[in-house]
């Protein structure tokens, strides 16, 4: 019989374990409850209680854990139970509001899409394979912030994230990329995260092997209770840095064999790849002796030890689920592969592309390299200017695939103003940190500020309105010069940018007939 402490101290460890990994509080039991359930009741061998023995009720929302819970009950819960997931919605637009002006409507869309995703984990099994996520078709001028809500969407959701523009891909049988490409795509970057955090978690473990190895290198003597304390006290210095540059000799894989053509047998296409070339007697890798001092050995043993620890089976299987239960698929300018209604003529990038996305949007099969992809539950964010053409011009099908429509508004003067002082990491926050690398510390007035973002305005009013992008023209014309001299510039030296100035050096870009040339 487990004794009350050792019950109390295994408790207490999986509590921490669970914290650590994100498990759902109904996902772990102590090491007394496993003793009572069946399992081994020595410390750390502990039965995992499975997701049917989870009390639900009657409306298919399991209610083992409380709705403030942020924890995520599937396989890949440490690789999507991450911040972006848990956020509330209205966390997820204040998250947003921080580097993107306005667009309210799209950040609502995209965070309660998020949310969603979130809920549907809670679900019965039942239930949650009959959630599917509700796409979004976001519509609206360029420059206006539809790509750089997509950027955040792909920190913020720590989940499987792809951007793919619509424009690269043509219809099947012509030359060119398949749609099936990104969702081949999207598993090798769900591999990437997998792979990344198995190996942050052991990462200290692989840092202890390198410094025993680093410390066999060095003592090369039978370990006995003397050779113990020289050991630790050698264990000491290492991690001092103290004997960084001692050298030691380190075998390393070798290099790697001749390249070698493989076929894709989806695309028939050829790549080459070169793999380090086997022993010639074994059929392990070959390796060779390398002299380098520790402050190269370590780190290099460490990442040899985190490739040995973490199995590529189970990061390939983790990473197929994460792309399908939790993968987000962003298609930018898909207006460009939609035709206007009185367009007559064959174009290989646009209706047959369409029609391609359809069965992938709907939910299809996906064959990779790795196993078979499963879409349905993956969602798609599209978006468009649709300058040239309106969203009824795409196929009826693809239009009821994409249910939420969110219609983003065009830049205003004071939008202008708004994007270069209130997000976080702004472009005159940029301009001033570039110019601190010089010594010189550059003052932008507030009439200044105003100043550029009028200009921007007008001259997107009077030429092409490329949105925010403009910012980037008119600001580079006013400290163009100044970025020039900046490393002449006596150091600690004070810039600063007036009103006076910024009209100087943009005016030229004022004068309407001369404006086509500074078209981006």
């Amino acid at each position: 019989m487990m004794s009350r402490a050792a019950h109390a101290i295994g408790r207490r460890a999986l509590q921490e374990a669970a914290r650590t990994h994100r498990l759902p509080v109904s996902c772990y039991a102590s090491a007394g409850h496993a003793h009572r359930e069946g399992g081994k009741g020595a410390a750390g061998h502990v039965r995992l209680l499975s997701s049917k023995a989870v009390d639900t009720s009657d409306d298919g929302v399991e209610a083992a854990a409380p709705a403030a819970s942020t924890t995520i009950p599937h396989a890949a819960a440490s690789l999507a139970g991450g911040l972006g997931v848990a956020l509330r919605p209205r966390e997820v637009v204040e998250q947003l509001d921080k580097y993107i002006v306005g667009q309210p409507e799209a950040k609502r869309a995209v965070a309660i899409a998020l949310r969603n995703r979130w809920r549907r984990h809670r679900l019965r099994e039942a239930m949650r394979n009959e959630v599917i996520p509700k796409n979004i078709l976001m519509i609206g001028p360029t420059g206006c912030g539809k790509t750089e809500i997509a950027r955040r969407i792909a920190k913020l959701s720590q989940a499987p994230f792809i951007k793919v523009e619509a424009t690269k891909f043509t219809e099947v049988g012509f030359h060119g990329g398949d749609v099936d490409q990104i969702i081949k795509d999207l598993v090798e970057i769900s591999i990437t995260m997998v792979k990344k955090a198995r190996m942050e978690n052991h990462r200290a473990a692989a840092r202890l092997k390198a410094e025993d190895t680093v410390l066999d290198l060095l003592l090369k003597a039978p370990i006995d209770l003397e050779g113990n304390r020289s050991r630790e006290s050698f264990r000491k210095l290492l991690r001092q840095g103290l004997l960084e540059d001692i050298a030691v000799d380190v075998d390393v894989p070798a290099d790697r064999g001749a390249p070698s053509l493989q076929l894709d047998q989806n695309t028939m296409t050829f790549t080459v790849v070169s793999g380090p070339r086997a022993h010639p007697s074994a059929g392990g890798k070959r390796t060779e002796q390398k002299s380098m001092p520790i402050s190269k050995a370590l780190p290099l043993l460490t990442e040899l030890s985190l490739e040995e620890m973490v199995d590529m089976g189970d990061v390939t299987k983790e990473a197929i689920t994460a792309v399908e239960q939790d993968g987000i698929v962003f298609i930018d300018e898909i207006d460009k592969i939609c035709n206007a209604s009185d367009y007559r003529g064959a174009d290989a990038s646009a209706e047959g592309v369409q029609r391609d996305l359809l069965p992938l949007i709907e939910g299809s099969a996906i064959t990779t390299k790795h196993g078979n992809v499963n879409t349905d539950f993956i969602l798609f964010i599209a978006s468009g200017a649709f300058s040239q053409c309106k969203p009824s011009d795409l196929l009826a099908e693809l239009q009821g695939r994409l249910p939420i429509r969110v219609e983003l508004k065009g830049l205003t003067e004071e939008d202008m103003y708004r994007i270069l002082t209130e997000p976080v990491t702004n472009l005159i926050r940029q301009q001033k940190a570039l110019l601190a690398a010089e010594g010189v510390d550059l003052v932008f007035e507030d009439a200044a500020i105003r100043e550029v973002a009028r200009v921007a305005a007008k001259v997107n009013r009077t030429v092409e309105n490329i949105g925010a992008r403009r910012l980037h023209t008119v600001l580079e014309r006013v400290v163009e010069e100044i970025s020039f001299d900046a490393a002449d510039t006596a150091p600690s030296a004070t810039i600063t940018v007036t009103a006076e100035l910024v009209a100087r050096r943009v005016s030229d870009m004022l004068i309407e007939s001369d404006l086509s040339k500074y078209i981006l």
